[in-house]
């Protein structure tokens, strides 16, 4: 039996965050998985590309071959880095891509096989405007390319919403699962205080807050519509520290993907669902919970993280991984893997070797 999912945090809970009123906050609702719109076994594929070129190197910064595939029923772009007896999977959050990843997939790929993807929406992944962009869909996603390249053995390397994204998989398909590694990223693993934590966290954020209010006043759509122009805002509202890193070809990576309004479907539907309670996360059975509980589990977390902050996610992820390891990351933001990089590449990579 497919196990049930679990509501995200109501559009009532997060007006009441951002009102401050977080003490009564309402429980997770359980809906049926079968609720959520599949992309599994779609027949048709998307026409619809990325804004981004497949070549596109940004002066370099990313120099991976660009690789799809259309097993979700849209075009979904990937790297492949290395080989051998490990495989990361890669997985990013709001409103990044792959290149997030950049300066660690070198290193990791001396590891192993390094795999990341481009969620639907983002990067040189197909923003199709016939989808819905919840989290049950990106899941449903990232199941149906896993399903398709038979990938196994899998370390994921989880950011932000990659984190709920690499946890529904996992509960789905815990025996393909060999560790996991939360970067500033969610773990939802059917915890009790999920919901009570996250409406808490939303209180606390600026970037939740400003989602909450610009919902409420119907401007998050027009908002988020100009990435292409707002994107370091963005970045720095939700906890980028590094400004002496910002490039031309650094900015331009991160604005390439939302040339339009059209191609920012991605970044509005993960706002948008937060805000109205459309996200749903998977919620795993007794057996998936325990087989889960034992897999070695990483978190790292920057410390100025105002978006995802420690003391409401940590407790979580302690929760889920009993004997999972935690480290701080000093002065890191968010984006730890950029306001970080050498750190969280040793980290993960140490981690992997043990």
């Amino acid at each position: 039996m497919k196990p049930r999912a679990i509501r995200a945090t109501s559009r009532r809970d997060v007006l009441s965050a951002l009102a401050g009123a977080t003490a009564g906050a309402a429980t997770a609702t359980l809906v049926p998985a079968a609720t959520a719109q599949s992309s599994i076994g779609r027949k048709t594929v998307s026409n619809r590309k990325s804004a981004v070129a497949a070549n596109a190197t940004f002066d370099g910064t990313w120099p991976f071959a660009a690789r799809y595939s259309t097993a979700p029923g849209f075009h979904l772009h990937y790297v492949d880095e290395g080989a051998g007896p490990e495989t990361f999977l890669l997985l990013h959050g709001e409103p990044t891509w792959g290149y997030l990843s950049r300066q660690q997939i070198p290193l990791w790929a001396r590891h192993g096989r390094v795999i990341a993807v481009d969620h639907m929406g983002f990067g040189k992944s197909a923003a199709p405007p016939d989808r819905t962009y919840w989290l049950q869909n990106h899941i449903d996603n990232l199941e149906s390319f896993v399903l398709a390249e038979d990938l196994r053995g899998l370390t994921l390397v989880m950011h932000d919403f990659g984190g709920p994204v690499g946890m529904g998989l996992a509960i789905r398909h815990p025996d393909r699962i060999k560790r996991i590694v939360s970067i500033n990223g969610p773990t939802p693993l059917g915890q009790p205080d999920l919901s009570e934590r996250l409406v808490a966290n939303a209180g606390d954020a600026p970037w939740f807050q400003w989602i909450a209010k610009a919902e409420q006043e119907g401007v998050l759509e027009a908002v988020l519509g100009q990435l292409d122009y707002n994107i370091l805002s963005t970045l720095k509202l939700n906890g980028f520290e590094r400004n002496e890193i910002i490039t031309e070809a650094w900015l331009n990576a991160y604005r390439a993907p939302f040339p339009t309004p059209a191609h920012t479907a991605g970044a509005i539907g993960w706002a948008k669902g937060f805000a109205t309670g459309a996200h749903t996360f998977e919620a795993p059975d007794a057996a998936a919970k325990a087989a889960l509980a034992t897999k070695p589990a990483l978190a790292l977390w920057g410390t100025a993280d105002r978006t995802l902050q420690a003391r409401h996610f940590l407790p979580l992820f302690n929760q889920a991984f009993p004997n999972g390891a935690i480290r701080r990351l000093a002065g890191a933001g968010h984006y730890s893997l950029e306001d970080a990089p050498n750190e969280t590449a040793q980290y993960v990579a140490r981690f992997v070797a043990a």
